[in-house]
């Protein structure tokens, strides 16, 4: 008797442990989104379509706002991978296509023009990092010391970081202001 209910229960906890199973695969079966067309580009790292915004997976481009140093000068990287990404962009009708959502609501996506991989080529330009995804682009950017490989540069997530001390510390109250009404119209530090 003893060993008919253990069974029994064995065979009910499989059964529950399947059935959960089932459910967690189900839950986590995201439809991918796919959107085509035209793009207003946000800065080198983020589009934007049908006013939603979409994050290029598995890179960090530089911060619209930063600024890099190179042959002794400074220079606006963050603008000119803001540049870069219009240009590749503009050679055709992107398709981008993801599942994953950030923390800030974007959609992660890979995005490709014909049969190029946007998200590589702002990498193998040096015009983002790799942030996940594109270690064997980065290396032939430091390599060929392309775009802010070619000088010295903050690292897009600590420039936002400090960026955030910065303003929770006080900082200039029209600067202040400034970034306030930049993240009101979405085009704020990430």
């Amino acid at each position: 008797m003893r060993s008919g209910r253990l069974f029994r229960d064995g065979v009910a906890t499989f059964a529950l442990l399947g059935i959960l199973a089932l459910l967690a695969s189900k839950l986590n079966n995201r439809p991918e989104l796919v959107q085509t067309g035209n793009f207003y580009v946000v800065d080198g790292d983020t589009l934007s379509a049908n006013e939603e915004r979409l994050r290029l997976k598995g890179i960090d481009a530089p911060e619209y706002r930063q600024r890099c140093r190179r042959d002794g000068a400074d220079w606006a990287c963050g603008e000119e991978a803001r540049k870069a990404l219009v240009t590749i962009v503009k050679t055709g009708r992107p398709e981008c296509r993801g599942a994953e959502r950030d923390r800030y609501g974007r959609l992660l996506v890979t995005c490709m023009v014909g049969d190029v991989d946007i998200n590589a080529a702002m990498v193998r330009s040096g015009m983002a990092l790799s942030y996940g995804g594109y270690a064997a682009e980065e290396l032939k950017a430091r390599q060929a010391k392309a775009g802010v490989w070619a000088g010295d540069f903050e690292r897009p997530s600590d420039y936002r970081r400090e960026a955030r001390v910065q303003q929770a510390a006080g900082g200039d109250p029209i600067r202040n202001l400034a970034d306030y009404v930049w993240q009101l119209v979405g085009w704020g530090v990430q």
